[in-house]
């Protein structure tokens, strides 16, 4: 689009009439729109470089926990697996799932509880205890060799089976249709600390990343800043062609649209060595130029009681973020409010994302991305294509084997400096979910601020104090530091509990407008955004779907349906 039709496309947008209180309008192309193919992939590609911080930091967080530290061939492999698991389960979840533009990534939930598994004394890493203890072990396989990559494949299949038992219960809760029985009780008030939360408790992450040049990080943040604040009204002159019209120059706004690529003009500094990418290059030679990734790569998966416990706790936590995480996307995308049907065949699908990454062995499990959700107050693009074409890359470049080595040497004050953009945004997005209630409750006060608190507090604690937890039983013990561990569930536990039991009015606790969606989900808008495509109409005509909860036609939920025809 030009500049004139960009200034008109968001002045029409910015006139749209709201009920209750909603951020002001600016989207350029929302879901159901059709942006040209050669934007469509190039605006996918911002999506991808706004998720891949998170898809490679994951795996790079934890390397040292895996025992895979050492091993570059081994890491590059793990980040392909992530990419390419992650970009299946974000085109399933965006074709047949919520069908909003979310990307699925490597989720933080599962952090916590992955680490208190393999800090078991007999799952520790037997290089980084000797580090620890400054000495030296001649039994130990020499890093990288056959050896050492037995011993991090022990532990990604222990990680594999647990996260796969506890995957079934996500797909379980969101096929039965209790997501819909959950919404009765879930509102702001536990949602906002649940995704806030997230980003306040990684800021020592972030913090450990930019530490290596804190002068790269924070001039990665500055540039992308710039870009995304001051330049956004900035149209530069490009070269497009049009059958018909032949060459012409247009005025685009490249800086509204990718905001995040100049952060990459800063990777070659000669600041600090920490910032060079040339001191991890040596999976490059070592890795091929395709490798594909499948399922039981690393052997049969093996299931402890604990480490299922443990995942089951971080699913639900999930579920809690992910529930927050499509209405958020829905409000910014410019979507209607998800009906019932859409929830939990997002939940569901979120699930089928978690076994599809537990069998492939990428040592994570996917949710909804809360970056990629707030990078659209930054694109000003919402749109399902561009999601596909997102998710499409990942799967693309995930079977890259030399890019994907390209990540292993990526500094990380870079990462350091791009997650203090978008987890800020991450916290921005919670907290926006109070404009809801009325802030001039002391209740409500009193929720927020004890629920944000203890939220950081208790985990912080009992993380520096793990024999703290001693009940006799060693199961229990090790199911309550991860559960205590996990922020956003503590945090989002306590709100629930609070908002629940303290007496308060509907209208106080913001359910009215939150669940205001739920009386325009009769609306014919509402039900084509999040019908399953091509084959919605021969749905219609099965009378028994309308019984079964992920089925658009299901009517005890939210969208109750008129015989309609389609024209697909």
């Amino acid at each position: 689009f030009t500049e004139r039709e960009f200034a008109e496309r968001s002045e029409v947008k910015d006139n749209v009439e709201q009920t209750g209180p909603q951020l002001k309008k600016e989207i350029l192309y929302s879901v159901d729109d059709s942006p040209p193919i050669q934007l469509t992939i190039l605006l996918g590609f911002q999506q991808y470089l706004t998720a891949f911080g998170g898809l490679v930091g994951a795996p790079l967080l934890l390397r040292k926990f895996y025992c895979i530290d050492g091993d570059n061939e081994g890491l590059a492999q793990i980040i392909g697996t992530v990419f390419v698991a992650c970009g299946i389960s974000t085109v399933l979840q965006t074709t047949l799932g919520v069908r909003l533009p979310i990307i699925q990534g490597a989720t933080a939930a599962f952090f916590g509880p992955i680490i208190s598994v393999l800090s078991q004394p007999d799952m520790q890493c037997p290089y980084t205890a000797i580090q620890n203890n400054n000495g030296t072990s001649e039994t130990l396989p020499p890093l990288g060799s056959e050896g050492h990559k037995e011993i991090w494949r022990e532990r990604f299949r222990l990680i594999q089976g647990s996260m796969l038992v506890a995957s079934l219960f996500q797909v379980f809760l969101g096929c039965s249709g209790m997501i819909g029985v959950m919404l009765r009780y879930i509102g702001p008030l536990t949602v906002a600390p649940t995704i806030a939360l997230i980003g306040l408790s990684l800021f020592d992450i972030v913090a450990d990343f930019a530490q290596g040049q804190w002068y790269i990080a924070l001039s990665t943040s500055l540039v992308i800043t710039i870009f995304s604040q001051y330049c956004k009204k900035l149209s530069i002159p490009c070269c497009q062609y049009s059958k018909g019209q032949g060459c012409k120059c247009e005025k685009l706004p490249i800086f509204q649209l990718f905001p995040k690529v100049g952060c990459f003009l800063r990777v070659k500094n000669r600041w600090g060595y920490q910032a060079r990418t040339d001191i991890k290059t040596s999976s490059l030679s070592s890795s091929p130029w395709i490798r594909f990734p499948y399922p039981g790569q690393w052997g049969t998966p093996t299931i402890s009681a604990g480490a299922v416990c443990g995942m089951l706790a971080a699913i639900i936590a999930s579920v809690v973020e992910s529930i927050g995480d499509y209405r958020a996307c829905a409000k910014l995308s410019e979507a209607p409010p998800p009906p019932d049907h859409a929830m939990n065949r997002g939940v569901a699908m979120e699930g089928i994302g978690c076994i599809l990454n537990a069998s492939f062995g990428s040592g994570q499990a996917t949710t909804s991305y809360s970056e990629n959700i707030a990078a659209i107050l930054i694109t000003k693009v919402g749109n399902r294509q561009v999601t596909i074409a997102a998710g499409l890359l990942m799967i693309v470049f995930g079977c890259l084997g030399k890019f994907t080595a390209l990540f292993v040497a990526l500094p990380d004050p870079i990462l350091g400096g791009i997650a203090l953009i978008t987890l800020g945004m991450v916290i921005s997005v919670g907290i926006s979910n109070y404009q809801y209630v009325d802030l001039n409750s002391s209740r409500n006060l009193f929720i927020i601020g004890t629920s944000l608190f203890v939220g950081l507090t208790v985990p912080r604690w009992v993380s520096e104090n793990p024999a703290s937890i001693h009940t006799g039983v060693e199961l229990i013990d090790q199911i309550l530091l991860i559960l205590l561990r996990t922020n956003m569930l503590v945090g989002g536990v306590l709100a629930f509990i609070l908002d629940n039991t303290i007496p308060g009015t509907k209208e106080e606790r913001g359910l009215l407008i939150w669940n205001a969606g739920a009386q325009d989900s009769n609306k014919d808008t509402v039900c084509k955004t999040y019908d399953i495509p091509f084959i919605q109409t021969y749905l219609n005509r099965i009378n028994c779907l309308r019984f079964i909860p992920i089925c658009p036609t299901y009517q005890p939920g939210n969208c109750t349906r008129k015989k309609r025809n389609y024209n697909l």
